[in-house]
């Protein structure tokens, strides 16, 4: 039943990281590390995080725009 609740925590968490890369891609930004957190994924009883990752200035100051 773990081993089932950690593979589908895994996959809704790939899932959102797709859907935030298309979002962010609508309105021209792109996070190069966006990805899952591979470190939250090799607990025993995984809960994975998203990398945001690493950006340029121009990119956060984007990013802060669209979020405004």
């Amino acid at each position: 039943m773990k081993e089932q609740h950690s593979e589908l925590c895994a996959e809704e968490a790939e899932e959102v990281v797709e859907e935030l890369r298309a979002a962010l891609a609508k309105a021209g930004i792109t996070l190069p590390s966006l990805g899952v957190d591979p470190v939250s994924l090799a607990r025993r009883t995984p809960c994975p995080l998203i990398e945001l990752g690493r950006c340029s200035v121009e990119t956060a100051r984007r990013l802060a725009a669209v979020l405004r």
